[in-house]
């Protein structure tokens, strides 16, 4: 018998993209490996024709690519409830930590399950900030690597414009982590990027090599201040937002809502605006008579056509107050939809005006204003924002993003879900923001999120919408993974008062233990419920409804039957090996029974495997 173990990496990036090219090239991978060789080939390249080729390159270049590539070790997200708002029903996640080990942490849960990703990115003025991917390698590695050294511990440093690699440095950033973004990404979904002059030229490149140019779907020209100001040549009033698609082919071009005369209805799942006028303009001056008028007047042709698209679905009649039946003539949003012109216009005095409002205005300097991000989210949500959609920003900052979901929401009754994504950087000992009592940039936006959200709900009473949001922080995992454990400091008499120490670090908490196992899970957003089954025992956990974590000290004959007996049964049981003690008839015994159960549920949809051990 096999027994399945969790595994302790997150990702097998390297894997999941060779089985991507086995996919579209069969030929190119053999037993696992890749022939480049046989790739070029496929690729219409049988000859070398030299080493030189266009694309963009920096010093670090190599070295950003294998940070992509790395699993990130011995690192978990963990819950704090205390910061939370709503906890127990919303569906936003708030995650405080570095946005690359973010993104890798996340990267199992929700591959390919995010439709929009907004990104606000250091500007690289030579004032703001690059971060230091450290927790793949040591710090001296890291400087080395990404010239880059600042103090013990430190997340990131400023990126002064007169270091020698100054494009470099922020480039090597940003590289690993729209590579990473790029796998969380739904196949019709799209990551939209602000950036001014400075890095302007230098993102196109970089998302040309990682998207595709062929998947680029827009480049703005963002309107941020108007009238006056000082310059040396030309005042600048504007930024720039590019927008690329996972896949363009599979992407539905952005649109704008059609300001339409006529009603709004629902069809088969589709919407529909209801063209009243639609007798008129066809009929002239019949347009106001009664329907049997109409058809009478215009002959028997066209009201075998007209009843003929009253049974199809192109026509309806629209009762009216006077008695008349009117023909209107359904039209498809997503057909009808208006285009999104180059050049738009979105002020930045806006984005401080709308945090004044909160009375959070001190604390930052250029927040992006929410009609930028409504306004983008709108247009790439317009036929499907109801169903859920998921919003990505890991350089959420003031949490202009979170503000604009829930603003979107209580406008058109969506219910799309936000993920914002902050590093903690500490605000300096004489800001505004500290004498407020706040001690990072985190803090600064929960609370915007949390009073943007009260504000919402008090103008829109009557609307459904998330208000709330789970708090998780990254940090040092909560399990002993086998390679991490060094047998010989082990206090054999502390195990036995405390067998915790046997799996687990010391004050390792239940729920964080759950949320780590899950992290390793497939399309499991960490969103979901959940639940201790306290009729099973203490240390039962059900996550999703689908996934059952036992972390009892000892597995009995009695528990394993009580598993065995829920319905709806689990696709997953997760259990502690030491559990078993020394009982191995057991343990088999417990694998085979609950698998054969699962699998007997699953019918031909057979899971690879269904029991799992820590």
């Amino acid at each position: 018998m096999e027994n399945m173990r969790v595994p302790m990496g997150i990702n097998d990036i390297v894997g999941d993209n060779v089985k991507k090219l086995a996919q579209l090239f069969p030929s190119a991978v053999k037993d696992g490996e890749v022939d480049f060789e046989a790739l070029k080939e496929e690729l219409g390249q049988f000859r070398e024709v030299g080493s030189e080729k266009y694309e963009l390159t920096w010093a670090g270049k190599k070295n950003a690519k294998k940070i992509a590539q790395e699993d990130v070790f011995g690192r978990t997200l963990k819950f704090i409830p205390g910061d939370s708002k709503d906890a127990d029903t919303t569906e936003n996640l708030y995650i405080e930590g570095d946005n690359l080990e973010v993104l890798k942490l996340l990267r199992q849960n929700y591959y390919g399950a995010i439709k929009m990703i907004y990104i606000d990115p250091p500007y690289n003025t030579g004032n703001d900030f690059v971060y230091n991917d450290t927790f793949s390698m040591s710090k001296e590695e890291a400087a080395q690597s990404e010239g880059i050294k600042g103090e013990d511990g430190e997340q990131y440093s400023v990126n002064k414009d007169s270091s020698k690699r100054f494009h470099a440095n922020w480039l090597s950033m940003i590289y690993a982590r729209l590579k990473v973004a790029k796998d969380l990404l739904t196949d019709d979904g799209a990551i939209f990027i602000s950036i001014d002059d400075n890095e302007q030229s230098n993102i196109k490149k970089l998302c040309d090599e990682i998207f595709g140019e062929y998947n680029k779907v827009a480049e703005f020209c963002v309107i941020r201040a108007e009238g006056g100001g000082m310059a040396k040549q030309v005042i600048k009033g504007h930024d720039y937002l590019y927008v690329y698609a996972k896949n363009v082919s599979a992407f539905t071009p952005l649109g704008k809502p059609k300001d339409v005369r006529g009603r709004i209805i629902e069809r088969d799942g589709e919407t529909y605006w209801i063209q009243e006028d639609w007798l008129r303009k066809e009929f002239g001056k019949y347009g106001n008579c009664h329907y049997e008028e109409v058809l009478e007047c215009k002959g028997k042709d066209k009201l075998d056509e007209i009843n003929a698209g009253l049974t199809d679905g192109k026509y309806i009649l629209v009762p009216k107050p006077n008695g008349m039946n009117i023909v209107g003539k359904l039209r498809n949003l997503k057909e009808d939809s208006s285009k999104f012109y180059s050049v738009i216009k979105h002020l930045s005095k806006n984005g401080i005006e709308e945090l004044k409002t909160l009375g959070l205005d001190k604390h930052f300097s250029y927040p992006k204003p929410v009609s930028l991000i409504q306004e983008m989210m709108s247009g790439i949500t317009l036929f499907s924002g109801k169903n859920g959609d998921i919003i990505l920003d890991f350089f959420s900052g003031s949490a202009t993003t979170a503000q604009a979901v829930m603003q979107l929401n209580a406008e058109d009754k969506g219910n799309r879900k936000y993920i914002m994504v902050q590093l903690p950087e500490k605000f300096e000992e004489d800001s505004d923001a500290k004498k407020d009592g706040f001690g990072n940039i985190c803090e600064v936006g929960k609370e915007r999120i949390r009073r943007a959200g009260d504000k919402i709900k008090s103008e829109h009473p009557d609307a459904d919408i998330d208000i709330g949001f789970k708090v998780f922080r990254t940090a040092d995992t909560n399990i002993k993974w086998n390679s991490n454990i060094n047998v010989g400091q082990l206090d054999v008499t502390q195990m036995e008062y405390n067998p915790d120490l046997v799996d687990f670090m010391p004050d390792a908490k239940d729920v964080d233990i759950v949320y780590e196992l899950m992290l390793r899970q497939r399309d499991v957003p960490l969103s979901e419920a959940l639940e201790q089954l306290s009729d099973i025992g203490n240390r039962t956990y059900l996550y999703a409804n689908s996934y059952l974590v036992c972390l009892e000290t000892e597995i009995t004959e009695k528990l394993v039957s009580k598993l065995a007996e829920l319905n709806p049964l689990p696709i997953k049981f997760i259990f502690r090996d030491s559990a078993f003690k020394d009982d191995i008839a057991l343990k088999d015994e417990t694998f085979r029974r609950l698998r054969a159960l699962i699998e007997k549920n699953a019918g031909t949809n057979k899971p690879a495997y269904t029991v799992e051990f820590i």
